[in-house]
């Protein structure tokens, strides 16, 4: 049966110097990410910077990572919206281009109930799209609203082609409710780096993997840390989760900025610091779109700071970076002249 488990990467959406998508780097980063092993690819989630790219691209990049990655994994595509009619068409399109699932995120800021969300959002194109495989992304934090386990279980009772959630509440309370009311035949899956690695050793939740963001960066080691807790290889995952811990530090960078009024705490939210080191390193990646925008000094230190931590103490997990896109890390991690261009003045 097809499953969810092992690390989906959320992709980043690489822009060309004038915030055109650059589909040639695109094509090279699923190629990275598929050589160092993940088990599949997520287009355009929040990630792949989907609030600001127009339709017409949205759908593009998705159609472009379904070729591109040519079955050699499941691809993901992310059709959700705060329209029911849009997350239709652009499921529509989706299935149309060869994707096998899609991302439903809970839709922003006009609000719906949890009732609502299942019955006027879920459900239409649960019932629409049987043969498409459909993932309930929760993040209350960035949608201001949230489907429940409590409708989350009716769904899946409801529709066998729903029977995974991306979890990124935070809440440890929330995700053991859902599998209680979800059953073991339901797949859950870490919306948060950093929780993952206790989303699956916790027997009251047993989440099965990630759609991560730092795997952008180490896919092989976020995909392996997975497979080693898979496989009871307790030992090795601790050490390599010990080892990822300050990327996991950079997905949203929180500092305090001077200003002419006194100080103000700036968030990096994620895409931005991970974008920013990608390009520190000589990957594909190019600006965010506006109005994401740069990082600011004492943010991009932050960056750097957790980056070199990693090159220094475990440079292997860096090097499948350096061997791929043929970069000299330690002069990209170390030399100024890389930071041109990405902070603030």
């Amino acid at each position: 049966m097809f499953t969810f488990s092992g690390c989906t990467t959320a992709l980043i959406t690489p822009m060309t110097a004038n915030h055109q998508v650059d589909y040639e780097g695109l094509q090279r980063l699923i190629d990275f990410q598929i050589q160092e092993g993940v088990t599949g690819l997520l287009a355009m989630g929040t990630t792949g910077e989907s609030p600001t790219l127009n339709w017409e691209e949205h759908s593009k990049v998705i159609e472009k990572t379904s070729e591109y990655t040519c079955k050699r994994c499941f691809t993901i595509a992310g059709t959700g919206s705060n329209s029911t009619q849009e997350a239709i068409a652009g499921t529509q399109h989706a299935r149309d281009a060869g994707i096998n699932a899609v991302l439903l995120v809970d839709p922003y800021y006009n609000g719906p109930s949890s009732m609502e969300i299942r019955r006027e959002y879920i459900e239409p194109i649960a019932k629409q799209f049987s043969d498409v495989q459909i993932i309930p992304y929760i993040i209350p934090g960035r949608t201001g609203t949230q489907l429940f386990p409590q409708d989350l279980a009716i769904l899946h009772k409801q529709y066998p082609n729903v029977r995974c959630v991306k979890e990124a509440t935070g809440d440890l309370e929330n995700m053991i409710l859902t599998r209680k009311l979800c059953g073991e035949d339901f797949e859950i899956l870490s919306g948060d780096d950093d929780k993952t690695y206790a989303m699956m050793i916790n027997p009251k939740i047993k989440a099965t993997g990630a759609i991560s963001v730092i795997s952008n960066i180490t896919p092989r080691a976020i995909a392996d840390m997975i497979q080693y807790i898979l496989d009871g290889n307790m030992e090795a995952a601790t050490i390599i989760q010990q080892a990822l811990q300050p990327l996991f530090n950079i997905v949203t960078v929180k500092t305090q900025e001077s200003t002419p009024y006194g100080l103000v705490t700036c968030r990096a939210r994620n895409p931005l610091a991970t974008k920013t080191l990608m390009n520190i390193m000589g990957m594909p990646s190019g600006p965010c779109r506006q109005p994401l925008g740069k990082m600011t000094h004492t943010g991009i230190q932050t960056v750097l700071t957790n980056a070199r931590k990693i090159y220094e103490v475990n440079p292997q997990i860096l090097e499948p970076i350096a061997d791929y896109f043929d970069v000299d890390l330690t002069e990209r991690l170390y030399n100024e002249k890389y930071l041109s261009g990405l902070t603030y003045a």
